[in-house]
């Protein structure tokens, strides 16, 4: 039996292309109380339990209130776009407390 985790996952990986449905013009089918916008930018945490940082492979921790997937140990944030997270390296920002401890190391 598949965790909810994998069922997320694989349901999502059955549901329709966001690009495909941006290129087409068509929407997403909404329920009842969820916009069309708030659909396309819901990130499932629970896709936590799969991903983890591309460049150290550490579990990565969510933001609600950025919306981005961060590294702690390397101070980076991975943008999520539309609910897909944007993993790509150059993509990454560098988090405030990163650059905070850096300098401290520095003194």
């Amino acid at each position: 039996m598949l965790s909810a985790a994998r069922r997320t996952l694989a349901s999502a990986l059955r549901g329709p292309c966001v690009w495909c449905l941006r290129a087409t013009g068509s929407q997403p089918s909404v329920g009842r109380g969820e916009r069309p916008e708030e659909l396309a930018r819901a990130f499932d945490p629970s896709l936590l339990e799969f991903l983890v940082c591309p460049l150290s492979k550490k579990p990565l921790r969510y933001e609600a209130s950025t919306n981005e997937l961060i590294n702690e140990d390397l101070g980076i944030a991975y943008p999520i776009i539309d609910g897909i997270p944007n993993m790509i390296p150059q993509a990454a920002r560098t988090t405030r407390e990163h650059k905070k401890q850096e300098e401290m190391e520095q003194h």
